[in-house]
């Protein structure tokens, strides 16, 4: 699966077909046979070489590769359990970790938010949580409610920062984002994301700024932070939240 976002991330910014195009090298344009398709393994035994051309192939392929993997290992552990329903929100999580993933190295690499990502996304959270309170009664109207009070909460929280800066300080990705986020988590997991953003965001920007990489006024993109933050609370945020309460009690 992460050798797949790989392909949907490049062919994305290059406007080429995800599906009627086999898999090529970037660089000499010759097809790839299968020994070098294999997630990993064919980036290591190749040392970082295309076979023909020789060109260095970079290390977003097994990066990407391997987070994919740790990620749908953690949905497992996590969520999973034996029956219908544990099935289907683990591939819901699937579906929706495919999204943020793509959203993080887009954005990462490209300083963009893709809408034919990040719309079918929110599309598609918004289908489920419908479908599964309507039919499945799996969501009560208060769930429904937290998911709609977290995407206008943060959303109107980025779009005011946007409006206000005049984009300086934020783009319109980031709000897309966040509209995203907010219906993922609901309202609780989402502050706890933003906050984690927003540290994050601010730790590297120091150290960057530090090692002179880079300037007050350079643009970092927010996107990563926001996505990191999102799988930090999709799988520990209830843990944190209640560490944090414990602290006041």
């Amino acid at each position: 699966m992460g050798s797949f976002l790989n392909v949907v991330i490049i062919r994305l910014k290059n406007g080429d077909s995800i599906f009627k195009k086999r898999s090529h090298c970037l660089f000499c344009a010759r097809k790839l046979t299968w020994k070098e398709l294999i997630p990993i393994f064919s980036f290591l035994f190749q040392k970082r070489r295309c076979l023909g051309c020789r060109k260095k192939i970079s290390w977003q392929y097994p990066l990407v590769e391997f987070f994919t993997g740790l990620i749908f290992v953690l949905i497992v552990w996590k969520f999973f359990e034996l029956s219908l329903l544990g099935i289907a929100v683990s591939c819901f999580l699937f579906f929706v970790s495919c999204f943020l993933i793509i959203i993080f190295v887009y954005d990462l690499k490209y300083y963009l938010v893709a809408d034919q990502v990040i719309y079918p996304a929110i599309i598609a959270v918004s289908i489920w949580y419908l479908v599964f309170s309507i039919f499945f009664k799996f969501y009560t109207k208060n769930d429904l409610l937290n998911a709609v009070y977290g995407a206008a909460i943060v959303g109107g929280l980025f779009l005011a920062i946007v409006l206000l800066s005049k984009e300086k300080w934020m783009g319109w990705g980031d709000v897309k984002i966040a509209v995203l986020i907010g219906l993922l988590l609901g309202p609780q997991k989402t502050l706890l994301a933003l906050f984690l953003a927003f540290l994050s965001g601010a730790i590297v920007s120091i150290v960057l700024i530090v090692l002179k990489k880079k300037k007050i006024k350079s643009e970092l993109p927010f996107g990563p932070f926001l996505v990191s933050a999102t799988f930090i609370s999709i799988f520990w945020g209830y843990i944190i939240l209640n560490w944090y309460l414990n602290l006041f009690l």
